[in-house]
């Protein structure tokens, strides 16, 4: 008979989903960084990729204090965001378009990993873990600056010149 799972189980997997995923957004910024036109898309990407290694490092202690080793599970979701930001790279490469589609791209890697971030918070209160709350929510609140920085420069700049005729 197979074991009754837990929400112990459901956050450990959850947590090793978001892990993976910031590993693979990791590899991805810097590509996403020199395809982009504008400086302050380059540097917003480049800023980013410093922020993730900080938010690993945090969930590799979230991983430390619930006692399990740091490994990741494949996440699908962030395989198939990626994969629709480098088909914006080759579809929209020196187009006017192209880092409003980056942004996008980027905004839906933020949006993914706040639902996470989100949801593991609520879970680690549950379950009585005090330090990866507060673990969890830096990386949270984080998430959700770069998310305002996007849109900031989406409605400043990209998209108002993705919209001008070539």
């Amino acid at each position: 008979m197979a074991t009754a799972k837990t929400l112990n189980d459901l956050f450990l997997d959850t947590l090793k989903d978001i892990y993976y995923a910031e590993k693979q957004i990791l590899r991805a910024l810097p590509k996403m960084a020199r395809a982009a036109q504008s400086e302050d898309g380059k540097e917003g990407f480049l800023k980013h990729r410093d922020e993730t290694q900080g938010q690993i490092e945090r969930l590799e202690q979230v991983f430390e204090i619930i006692g399990k080793p740091a490994r990741g599970k494949t996440c699908e979701a962030i395989q198939g965001i990626i994969a629709e930001a480098n088909e914006i790279i080759e579809e929209f490469d020196g187009s006017i378009a192209l880092d409003a589609g980056l942004i996008s791209s980027a905004q839906a890697v933020e949006h993914y990993e706040i639902a996470r971030y989100g949801t593991l918070i609520a879970w680690a209160k549950q379950l009585g873990h005090k330090q990866a709350v507060t673990l969890l929510q830096q990386n949270l609140a984080e998430e959700e600056a770069t998310d305002k920085k996007l849109t900031e420069l989406a409605l400043s700049a990209a998209n108002a010149k993705g919209t001008k005729a070539a």
